[in-house]
């Protein structure tokens, strides 16, 4: 399990960048147009938003930035080391002090413009107080500029850094440069760290992940230490150093014995002994590397004294290995987990939580009332069937068969009873085990006779399926119920002879209004299961014929086939029906029996001949599209109103309902024009930019 997760930090953008999103998201987000005719009440609040916006926004970034870097305060005391070492402890701070004061002033400076905003008395004044707080608030981020820069190359380094448990089970590799360290590294993990021929191939921690006794354990390499002050040890040391000083690990300090990587043994073992306040409270393991090209038998009866010494002085265990050979490698990985296993369930033996879980166990020891020695109980019916062989064997254990499972027919043994009854087990294993054997279920039938339980059942006997039963009282059976069928419609028909009415029709109209009703059922049912998931259709179009693949069914010559086909005389029907389909004219009123008495206009004057005509006109128009029985109603008083006065309200009220909403421009909308500035296209321009906001 991974602690500490520094690749979720979020990019730092770079202080210009930073201002360009904030002023962007606060353009994007807040009213860009102030019309003509705000109050001044709405033209402040228009341009405190603003400011308030963007404090939000700035307060929202560096926040983020200040609580995503971690606080070395509150991490493990060795990635607050290992953070000192490479980035300056000092200097960390002082970046993340300084975000978080420009944090502090751009909300102060904000609170002070807003508060001079509530003053503002004109459009032109509170447009500077905005102008000027967005412009301070923008310096203010502008001299952060190196703040920025650091921590994003901080933060760039923390995500590449290894993604160590610093509380797991760790082994930790350590010693001199080129002394075999990541190659170990890579045989017992599967890790893939560079091996060079040349000191200091690895200049930062390496963490690989291996299994041993179904357990994770995480391998660090570190960077090769010299024999020095720490005064004078560069960043590379450092870090093996802050890993041996914070990390509860088994250390594997590997010596080099051939000499191979340029140090003497003399060299390592004064390593060895400088660094060896580091290596308290830890399991360490000494690694004699390199047996294949010095082995350790042969070595220097001076250095083999030396390497010897070191172990014993140290306490520590001595062990040999060849990385090229893999000789002693997966020993000294073993002995290496094995003894860090030990400690730590050791240290928790120790510690305090043991304590209480003792508290909470009891042991009882049951002691003895008397001195009567009690055997168990053996019923003598067990024991005879003992005796005879008939449960058990003489040595009271389970006997199987030569398939080992159970006895079979095949094993003579004396020792077996051969006469006990089969189980459905000893069956399947006589006759070729599972997968072979099938269990015959006719053995479990419930017959009257049990030798007829294996009986083969035919298919066909006497020409019949047997499968199909016959009764032989079937037919006297069918009969019966034929006879009560017949008896019971008859009680119902004599039932209703009273009720029913003597009808006029004969038989064939009888038939016609019997075909007639049925198909206005099936009609009916037709319609209601299409009008499940279709739209209703206007009744201006209903059977209408919409297309040529459309057979309309209110066509007049499919009404005619209809009608015909039930013996109804179908011309006077179609021609009455199109005779109601046309318009409705002024002379079908008048042929309709209405007497319009004729006007004389002999004695009439020009001006009142065209009043009568136009009259005539007016009526014509009316006598078409107005019904008569439904004419406009003139009064004020059979419209429910009281006089002319509130019959004018109520017909302008109507006229401004009826009329269309036209949506007005309001501060919300944005406008992005393209303004063509006088300073920036006239005149002569010198060398630089020419950037505007």
């Amino acid at each position: 399990m991974v602690v500490y997760n520094f690749k979720k930090i979020a990019a730092v953008p770079t202080a210009g960048d930073m201002v360009d999103i904030v002023l962007t998201r606060t353009q994007r987000k807040t009213p860009t147009v102030v019309h003509p005719g705000y109050k001044i009440s709405r033209i402040r609040s228009f341009y405190m938003r603003k400011v308030k916006f963007t404090q939000q926004t700035i307060q929202e970034r560096l926040g983020g930035i200040v609580e995503d870097f971690p606080r070395l305060n509150d991490i493990h005391p060795f990635y607050a080391d290992l953070m000192n070492i490479l980035y300056d402890r000092d200097h960390y701070k002082l970046a993340l002090g300084q975000i978080n004061t420009a944090k502090g002033l751009i909300d102060s400076l904000a609170r002070d413009y807003i508060r001079l905003l509530k003053y503002g008395d004109s459009l032109y004044r509170c447009k500077q107080l905005k102008r000027a707080a967005l412009g301070r608030m923008c310096t203010i981020i502008k001299r952060q500029k190196a703040a920025f820069a650091y921590l994003e190359e901080v933060r760039k380094h923390l995500s590449r850094l290894p993604a160590l448990d610093p509380h797991t089970r760790t082994l930790l590799v350590t010693g001199y440069p080129n002394v075999g360290k990541s190659s170990f590294m890579n045989k017992v993990t599967r890790a893939n760290v560079d091996v060079q021929p040349y000191a200091f191939t690895t200049k930062s921690l390496f963490v690989g992940h291996m299994d041993h006794r179904y357990l994770r354990w995480q391998v660090i390499d570190t960077p090769g230490i010299l024999d020095h002050p720490l005064e004078q040890r560069n960043t590379i040391e450092m870090q093996s150093v802050t890993a041996l000083a914070h990390l509860q690990c088994a250390v594997l300090y590997f010596i080099d014995i051939s000499e191979q990587c340029g140090f003497t043994v003399a060299q390592q073992v004064g390593l060895f002994k400088s660094i060896k306040p580091l290596f308290a409270n830890k399991q360490l393991v000494i690694v004699v590397n390199k047996v294949d090209q010095q082995p350790f038998e042969t070595l220097d009866p001076e250095k083999k004294a030396m390497v010897e010494e070191l172990g014993k002085s140290s306490n520590c265990e001595l062990m040999t290995m060849s990385n090229v050979t893999e000789e002693g490698v997966m020993d000294v990985k073993s002995r290496a987990c094995d003894k860090l296993l030990q400690a730590r369930v050791d240290q928790r033996v120790v510690g305090k939580k043991v304590n209480d879980v003792m508290n909470r166990l009891q042991v009882f020891q049951p002691q003895a009332r008397d001195g009567e020695v009690r055997e168990a109980f053996i019923p003598d019916s067990v024991r005879e069937a003992k005796a005879r062989g008939e449960i058990g064997s003489k040595d009271h254990k389970p006997k199987m068969g030569r398939g080992g499972y159970a006895v079979t027919t095949d094993d003579v043994n004396g020792d077996v009873n051969m006469e006990r009854r089969k189980t459905e087990r000893d069956i399947m294993w006589e006759m070729g085990g599972p997968g072979v054997y099938s269990m015959d279920y006719r053995k479990n039938y419930l017959l009257n006779n049990d030798d007829y339980k294996f009986d083969v059942i035919p298919e066909i006997m006497d020409g019949k399926n047997i499968a199909d039963f016959v009764d032989p009282d079937i037919e006297l059976k069918l009969a019966a119920l034929e006879e009560e069928e017949d008896a019971r419609i008859a009680e119902k028909e004599a039932a209703g002879m009273g009720e029913e009415e003597e009808s006029d029709l004969d038989s064939d109209e009888e038939a016609a209004v019997k075909a007639i009703r049925e198909k206005k059922a099936i009609l009916r049912q037709k319609k209601q299961d299409n009008r499940k998931n279709t739209a209703v259709m206007p009744r201006s179009v209903r059977g209408r014929k919409k297309d040529k693949h459309d057979n309309a069914m209110l066509d007049k010559n499919n009404v005619k086939k209809t009608l015909e086909s039930l013996g109804v005389e179908a011309d006077g029907i179609v021609e009455r029906g199109r005779e109601r389909g046309r318009k409705r004219s002024r002379k079908d009123a008048d042929e309709d029996g209405m007497d319009v008495e004729p006007v004389d206009t002999s004695g009439m004057s020009n001006k009142e001949l065209k009043r009568h005509k136009r009259e005539e006109k007016s009526k014509e128009r009316r006598s078409v599209s107005i019904a008569r029985s439904h004419s406009k109603v003139r009064e004020p008083s059979q419209q429910g109103l009281k006089d002319d006065a509130m019959k004018k309200v109520a017909t302008k009220k109507d006229m401004l309902s009826k009329r269309r909403f036209e949506g007005m421009s309001g501060e919300g909308d944005q406008r992005k024009t393209v303004h063509l500035v006088k300073w920036m296209n006239t005149g002569k321009k010198r060398n630089g930019t020419h950037n505007k906001r």
